[in-house]
């Protein structure tokens, strides 16, 4: 399982470079295919089997309104807030009672939640060098990554991936490109609160 997850985005490689070329005139100053980019989230999904892997990376400004650390109890408050709506994924990926869907595993990192530190606001982009090299994106913004692990007891009933409750639960995210692969095969595709359903 994981490592048909770890070769999707390879699979989709030839989209990816589609995509980054039409935004290649984007206001971000940062070339790699990954950009991070305000309002914008990732989303990889498995189905294979039983077995449901959803991976969402977002830029923090989507989740909590800012990227920096939070150092105020407001700021503090949005980040906990962020966390535990994050922590509930049958409720934020609107997963359907009878698919039966349990989360096997979760890992939330963030360097808003502490976790792997990141150096604040570096100017210099050409250093691009994590101090505990696990970072593979820049110092200057912010990420949050949730990964999840879930066994659905009938995941014939997993037919739809509804994201409209991610849209709702964080109104500043505008898009997320979601690379899926399920029983019909795999595709690329971007999701909106207009367009937040998406099937396997």
């Amino acid at each position: 399982m994981r490592r048909l997850l770890l070769a999707l985005p390879f699979a989709l490689l030839p989209l990816a470079i589609a995509h980054a070329a039409d935004e290649h005139d984007h206001e971000h100053e940062h070339g790699s295919l990954g950009a991070h980019e305000h309002g914008v989230g990732r989303l990889n999904a498995v189905l294979d089997g039983q077995a449901l892997e959803l991976e969402l990376d977002s830029p923090a400004m989507n989740l909590v309104g800012f990227e920096h650390l939070a150092t105020t109890a407001a700021d503090k408050a949005k980040v906990a807030a962020a966390r535990k709506q994050l922590e509930n994924p049958v409720a934020l990926f609107n997963l359907p009672k009878s698919a039966g869907c349990v989360v096997s595993t979760q890992e939330l990192n963030s360097p808003l939640f502490g976790d792997k530190p990141e150096v604040d606001h570096d100017d210099d982009d050409d250093d691009h060098d994590a101090k505990d090299g696990a970072h593979e994106h820049h110092h200057d913004h912010s990420e949050i990554h949730a990964h999840y692990q879930f066994t659905c007891a009938t995941p014939t009933a997993l037919s739809n991936l509804d994201l409209s409750q991610v849209f709702k639960t964080f109104p500043a995210t505008q898009k997320i490109q979601v690379q899926l692969i399920g029983p019909s095969g795999q595709q690329g595709v971007e999701a909106t609160a207009q367009a937040a359903t998406l099937k396997f």
